[in-house]
C-alpha cells in the first residue's frame, strides 16, 4: 500500500506563526516588515506548496494595519458590553472571545486570498487554544462580541453584520450536511444589532435574524425573525419545598 506523504509538523510552525502574528498585530507589525514572520510565511506556504509565497506576503501585510482598527473596534465592544470587564486592557490580554476573533480576521484575509489549507489550520489552533470554532470563510462586521467564548461554532458561509453579541455555545450552523451542498449559502445570517444568547441554535442558509432582534438562551431557529423580534424558550419548572433537616429527622424517630 502507498500512503500520501504529509509534513504534519507544519501544525507546530503554524501555530508559532498564529501566535508571533497576533502579538506582532498589537506591537510592530504596523510599523516594521516583521522579517521573522515573513521567513515562517514562507516555510508554510513552501511546505504547503502554495506558490509565490513571497507576493502572497506582500499583499497580505498590506492588510495588517486595517485588520488592526477592525480589532480594536472589537475591543471597545467588548469593554462597552460586559460588565466584568474592568479595562481594555483586559480585553487584549485576557478574553478568549477577543482573541478568537483577532485569529478569525488573520485568517480571513487569508482565506479571500484563496490561500488553501492554512487559514484552516489557524482556525483550529484558535479552536484549540479558545473553545470558539470561526471558519475563516464567514463574513463578521465591525464590533463583534463574543462572551465567555467556550462552544461557540460559526460555520463557513454564515453573514453577520454589524455590532453582534453571542454568548457562549452558540451554533450557527447548517441544517444539512451534504457534499452538494458546498458551493451554497448553508449557514444564517444575522442582521445588525442582533444578540444571541448562551447555547443558541441558528441553523440554515436561508435564514435571516432581522436587526435589533434578541435570540434568548437555549432556543432553536430554523426560520427567519424579523427585525425587532425577541424569541425565548420557554420550559416549566417545578419547585417542590423540601422538609427541613431537623424535622426529616424527627420524622424517624
Amino acid at each position: 500500500m502507498t500512503f500520501t506523504h504529509y509534513d504534519l509538523s507544519l501544525k507546530d510552525d503554524v501555530e508559532i506563526f498564529t501566535k508571533q502574528l497576533f502579538y506582532a498585530l498589537f506591537n510592530d507589525v504596523c510599523q516594521e516588515k516583521a522579517a521573522h514572520l515573513e521567513s515562517l510565511f514562507l516555510k508554510i506556504t513552501s511546505g504547503l506548496a502554495i506558490p509565490d509565497g513571497l507576493q502572497l506576503w506582500s499583499t497580505y501585510q498590506q492588510h495588517f494595519c486595517s485588520i488592526r482598527e477592525q480589532l480594536d473596534l472589537d475591543a471597545l465592544a467588548f469593554e462597552q458590553t460586559d460588565p466584568a470587564c474592568k479595562s481594555l486592557g483586559e480585553v487584549y490580554l485576557a478574553y478568549p472571545g477577543f482573541h478568537a476573533i483577532a485569529i478569525y480576521r488573520l485568517s480571513h484575509e487569508l482565506y479571500l486570498m484563496n490561500i488553501p489549507i492554512l487559514p484552516r489550520m489557524m482556525s483550529e489552533y484558535a479552536h484549540g487554544i479558545t473553545g470558539t470554532d470561526i471558519h475563516p470563510g464567514a463574513a463578521i462586521g465591525a464590533s463583534f462580541f463574543i462572551d465567555h467564548a467556550t462552544g461557540i461554532v460559526i460555520g463557513e458561509t454564515t453573514v453577520i453584520k454589524d455590532h453582534v453579541k453571542i454568548y457562549q455555545g452558540v451554533t450557527l450552523g447548517g441544517i444539512q450536511v451534504k457534499k452538494e451542498l458546498a458551493e451554497q449559502k448553508r449557514h444564517p445570517t444575522i442582521e445588525n444589532n442582533v444578540t444571541i444568547y448562551a447555547n443558541a441554535t441558528i441553523l440554515g442558509g436561508e435564514v435571516v435574524i432581522g436587526e435589533n432582534s434578541i435570540i434568548g438562551a437555549n432556543v432553536c431557529i430554523t426560520n427567519s425573525v424579523n427585525p425587532g423580534s425577541i424569541v425565548t424558550y420557554e420550559s416549566e419548572n417545578r419547585i417542590t419545598k423540601r422538609k427541613s433537616y431537623l424535622s426529616q429527622k424527627t420524622d424517624q424517630t
